[in-house]
């Protein structure tokens, strides 16, 4: 009975703890790390205030409500540096000490070939939200009300354009990072142990990390079941480019440009929020089901089809790639604890 239930929590044959376990024990790292963090740049940055009579600290104390749009953007950019090395941080050390295998694993191998599908992942992200911008305005569904304009008050255009640049880096690179990189290789191996094969654990997988991304978004403002199931199918094509490649390039690079083009050139609401400063000031004027109405074109058709897009070509340059075969071997277990976790390969 004593070796049934350690088999619960240890797979004897890995020597190590089971996925769900390791994913619950990575969690609550990324939780600590980032929570101590935040705190730790909250206090740094009052002090600074305090030191050179900013009012930043006065900001925080006649905030209205903590709703993320009406927090400073600046403090925005700090909690989410604080939850970009949170979750580094975490996934170096559970990686390393917890799952037994090297960082790249997880998707960040920096090659050539990782830096070449980053630049495509940029390009995708800013012309599928063009096209969003560009097919509402035509259709008189979007109407533009100024340029360099900033959003909220207290900040400058320059100033508000730049932190949404770096915000929206940030969370590029740690939610790709948790979600498609450690959440759904540790799941697919984790499926691979039952009688699924390793095609469909890795689909599976997928299906799993795209809802659970979906619902992650569930409490934003204006978020509605549409929205949802919407930020759900975005989930599944960001994964396209992990589950053919291997690599996180591809989706992280179009998780930043997705967002920020979204938010900061085109004036949309990103997933009900409006921060920073904005090339374009915009006003959407067009039916909710079809522009997403004051949560963003996420929640309309015609994001919809900007996502459907993005996944046809990516298949499309992935197929141009060479790449179009499902990496299997996510849903192996191959530990490599005697080489350099951040050492380069090329592929």
């Amino acid at each position: 009975m004593f070796g049934k239930l350690a088999g619960f929590f240890w797979n004897r044959p890995e020597q190590r703890l089971r996925a769900f376990w390791r994913i619950a024990l990575h969690g609550g790292m990324v939780l600590i790390l980032t929570s101590v963090l935040t705190m730790g740049l909250l206090l740094f940055a009052l002090a600074v205030d305090a030191i050179f009579g900013a009012d930043l600290g006065q900001r925080l104390l006649t905030l209205d409500s903590l709703e993320i749009q009406n927090i400073p953007m600046i403090l925005l950019v700090l909690v989410a540096f604080a939850t970009f090395i949170g979750v580094l941080a975490a996934t170096l050390i559970a990686g390393r000490v917890v799952d037994k295998r090297r960082f790249r694993d997880f998707g960040l191998q920096l090659s050539k070939a990782w830096w070449t599908d980053f630049g495509f992942g940029l390009l995708l992200g800013a012309g599928l939200m063009g096209l969003v911008f560009f097919s509402g305005w035509a259709a008189g569904y979007v109407r533009v009300t100024g340029f360099f304009q900033p959003i909220g008050e207290n900040i400058s255009f320059i100033a508000g354009f730049l932190q949404s640049l770096v915000f929206f880096v940030l969370v590029g690179f740690y939610e790709e990072i948790l979600t498609r990189g450690y959440h759904l290789v540790n799941l697919a191996e984790g499926l691979n142990q039952t009688a699924l094969s390793k095609q469909w654990a890795v689909i599976l997988a997928v299906a799993v990390t795209s809802l659970i991304f979906g619902l992650l978004h569930v409490s934003n403002p204006n978020a509605s079941w549409v929205s949802t199931l919407n930020i759900a199918l975005v989930g599944l094509i960001f994964s396209l480019g992990m589950i053919f490649t291997g690599r996180l390039s591809i989706p992280i690079g179009l998780h930043i440009t997705w967002n920020f083009f979204q938010g900061n050139v085109f004036g949309f609401p990103v997933s009900g929020m409006r921060n920073g400063g904005t090339l374009i000031a915009t006003e959407t004027v067009g039916p909710d089901w079809l522009m997403g109405g004051p949560f963003g074109p996420e929640a309309g058709l015609i994001g919809l089809g900007a996502m459907l897009l993005g996944a046809g070509l990516t298949l499309i340059y992935l197929r141009c790639r060479g790449a179009l075969s499902l990496k299997t071997d996510l849903a192996e277990f191959n530990p490599r604890t005697d080489e350099d976790n951040l050492s380069p390969r090329s592929s």
